[in-house]
């Protein structure tokens, strides 16, 4: 269905504009008098953004802070007994995101002619994911639509809350490292050539920490292109590594074992596990439908593949804790409150403990890892200039005490 761009105004004379799916402007113009809004003008979208914006594929990218507010918004409106289609249409109206406003008018499209709310939002995986679907498919199901928008858009917080601590923390250190190698990078490549160039002449023996350096810098100097091939052949090979299910298993599984950054990982990938399984149980999702969603957020296929081999255990009339211990990959602690959760019947509760206490270790490990790494990148980088301003210095001082 072609989608139109109009501007028009309210019945109060308030100017408003938007997208609206209709077969024909005719039809767009008379969709909006019955919407209570004159058109002033309407266009049809030809952008590319627009073309796809049907696809079930390759739809329309809405940011995490877009969908929480979304979510949020609608669960307020409907919790005050505002209809569904009234509310998506208030909140795309009211939106300044054209993606936003194009994909909740079309899902108001769908509920319009019949289609549930969760069908609807199916349309678009790349926007709405497996989790959110199956939730407020489950929130229809037990008419408490609002009650699970609300939940889903405290979840989508707590990641975007939890994935900009990541962010934060390292972005820091990675800008100076890249920039220090860069400056580093230049010195050794253009500027000792000629600096030492001076030293070329002289028939004394150079010290060692200069020789160290000239032999650095013309390596770096005469294959630098090589050194820029090997590195990007590197990234390419591991990403294209990655996309391959047992290079992939195999690295996220050495990925739990390496020292300082493995805890790391493990935590932040038991969090979202039990955090996604908390919410999709307390939503009435069933435990075995609730795993295999959890399993694809968890963001590490070996933490999956442990899962996934907890479901199959479950049908066999096992415990969830007891395939997750065995795995090795879930620490100790976390099967132990799982254990107790399910004996208790309160394992909704003690999985948003789990979460709760690994999302707060995270937060503490990298306020102390960036505390740490600010300060070692800089002594390191101080020693490495410090290293080549010795090398320079030593022969100059050696010269000057000859002419004496």
């Amino acid at each position: 269905m072609p989608v139109f761009a109009y501007r028009g105004l309210t019945s109060a004379g308030r100017t408003v504009q938007g997208v609206v799916d209709a077969d024909s402007a005719k039809g767009a113009r008379v969709r909006l008098r019955r919407d209570g809004i004159f058109p002033t003008e309407v266009n049809e979208e030809h952008s590319q953004a627009s073309s796809s914006l049907l696809s079930r594929r390759r739809g329309p990218r809405m940011t995490a802070a877009e969908l929480a507010l979304v979510s949020r918004q609608l669960s307020t409106l409907l919790g005050a007994g505002v209809p569904v289609v009234e509310a998506l249409a208030a909140i795309g109206e009211q939106s300044d995101r054209p993606v936003v406003t194009q994909v909740l008018s079309h899902v108001r499209d769908q509920v319009t002619q019949g289609s549930p709310l969760a069908d609807a939002l199916a349309e678009y995986p790349a926007i709405f994911p497996d989790l959110y679907v199956g939730m407020v498919r489950a929130g229809e199901a037990a008419g408490a639509l609002d009650l699970v928008l609300e939940r889903l858009a405290t979840y989508t917080e707590a990641q975007t809350r939890l994935a900009a601590k990541l962010r934060n923390a390292l972005a820091y250190p990675i800008l100076m490292t890249v920039v220090s190698t860069g400056i580093v990078g230049f010195l050794l490549g253009f500027v000792v050539p000629r600096v030492t160039r001076i030293f070329a002449d002289q028939k004394q023996t150079l010290p060692l920490l200069t020789r160290v350096l000239l032999g650095v810098s013309d390596a770096i100097a005469s294959n630098w292109w090589l050194i820029v091939l090997a590195l990007t052949g590197l990234v390419a090979w591991l990403l294209a590594a990655r996309r391959r299910p047992s290079w992939r298993l195999w690295f996220d599984r050495k990925l739990l074992t390496l020292p300082v950054i493995g805890p790391i990982v493990t935590r932040i990938a038991v969090a979202r596990f039990a955090r996604t399984l908390a919410t999709l149980l307390g939503n009435g999702i069933p435990l075995l439908a609730a795993l295999e969603v959890a399993s694809g957020v968890a963001g590490n296929s070996a933490l999956a593949q442990a899962i996934d081999d907890a479901r199959s255990a479950i049908r066999e009339g096992q415990s969830i804790a007891a395939p997750l211990r065995q795995s090795g990959l879930v620490p100790p602690l976390v099967s132990h409150m799982i254990a107790v959760g399910e004996r208790s019947g309160e394992l909704e509760a003690m999985l948003g403990k789990v979460a709760d206490g690994y999302e707060q270790e995270v937060e503490s490990t990298l306020a102390t890892l960036t505390a740490i790494l600010e300060p070692a990148t800089i002594v390191v980088m101080g020693g490495i200039v410090l290293f080549i301003v010795l090398a320079i210095l030593l022969p100059i001082f050696e010269i000057n005490a000859l002419v004496r």
